[in-house]
């Protein structure tokens, strides 16, 4: 680790264990539900635990992404973070959120929308908290000696990220008009920008982890950024199907969408070359575990079964099936779960000795 700053990386890696742990145990939860041994419904009752468990995933990772950054900036920029009160500031703000959200589930103090369920005043503290992790990254970025490919899409990736989660916040009375915008947050998120954030770590760990030479590493990221905006931005069209849209989205998210397994298996191909071609071998073989199966089961969940349901003669069956679930929970652990601990499991070595 050369800069000291990196440390404050380890506080967002250990609310994510946290928050993965508490997901799991709400995943039991609704397990033991659906069996119907339900004896916990009157304290949590089951809309209140699919809330808890999906937010959870998306502040875990997003807690995971933001460590990572805080670990990445600095060392790509070689330059230690601008302040580091402001990223405890930061820190302690999302805990927070994460905190009152799931008491608010259990108290039915929340959206009903789903995935972004979360109360409408903490959309506002998410904001803030979003806007001063962003003046942290691209100041120390933009001040230090160096800007990297890999930096710069992992910054591309949060800014956007931070952009696409204001559509979420308008109100329509409409429910498809809601419909509509709200997979502009869900669906350009963890099929769009994340994409961009997943490269930008991935590259940043085979690049340490393999010694390949940084310039054939991010030769294939402009390929990954090219195949995720050019199908994951009309790939949303496969939202669109039955919820009151003009039928040409049919046409357009059952092309797009089938052309979305193409970044994620860009990704797959990636990261095995890079390490059969790669000389080095770091003695951290877990972390280089945790990344290779990251490109390899992000490529199944969200790849293959995507696909598998994806075309609408076969969606109008399928959705919101088993099938859809299996897509949905493995997409998430391939693509960012495991990734995220990937780089937790290369830093925290190098941070804690």
């Amino acid at each position: 680790m050369k800069y000291k700053s990196q440390q404050v990386a380890y506080w967002f890696f250990a609310l994510s264990v946290v928050l993965l742990l508490l997901q799991i145990v709400y995943g039991f939860i609704m397990a033991f539900a659906h069996l119907g041994y339900d004896g916990l419904h009157e304290l949590i009752p089951f809309h209140a635990a699919t809330a808890t468990h999906k937010n959870l995933l998306v502040v875990w990772i997003l807690s995971g992404f933001m460590g990572a950054a805080y670990y990445i900036i600095p060392d790509e920029a070689e330059k230690e973070l601008v302040s580091v009160p402001l990223v405890k500031l930061q820190f302690w703000s999302l805990a927070i959120v994460g905190v009152v959200a799931v008491i608010g589930f259990h108290l039915n103090w929340w959206e009903g929308r789903k995935f972004l369920e979360i109360p409408r005043p903490l959309d506002y503290l998410v904001v803030v908290n979003v806007l001063l992790f962003l003046y942290i990254i691209l100041m120390t970025l933009f001040t230090g000696k160096k800007k990297t490919t890999t930096s710069l899409v992992l910054t591309m990736g949060l800014l956007f990220a931070a952009l696409l989660y204001l559509p979420g916040m308008v109100w329509f009375d409409n429910q498809t008009m809601d419909s509509f915008f709200r997979w502009w947050v869900v669906h350009l998120w963890v099929e769009g920008v994340w994409e961009l954030i997943m490269g930008g770590i991935l590259a940043y760990l085979l690049i340490k982890l393999t010694g390949v030479d940084r310039e054939v590493i991010e030769k294939w990221l402009y390929v990954i950024v090219g195949l995720t905006f050019l199908s994951g931005v009309l790939g949303t069209g496969h939202h669109y199907y039955y919820i009151g849209t003009p039928k040409y989205w049919l046409m357009i998210g059952g092309i797009f969408s089938a052309l979305e397994p193409l970044a994620f298996l860009g990704m797959a191909l990636f990261a095995i070359a890079m390490y059969r071609k790669g000389e080095k071998r770091h003695p951290n073989k877990l972390a280089l575990t945790w990344t290779l199966g990251t490109a390899i089961l992000s490529f199944v969940g969200a790849g293959l079964l995507g696909v598998a349901h994806t075309l609408p003669a076969v969606n109008l069956w399928t959705h919101g099936t088993f099938v859809t679930a299996m897509h949905g929970h493995l997409a998430f652990w391939g693509a960012y779960g495991m990734l995220v601990l990937g780089m937790i499991t290369y830093a925290m070595p190098l941070m804690t000795g």
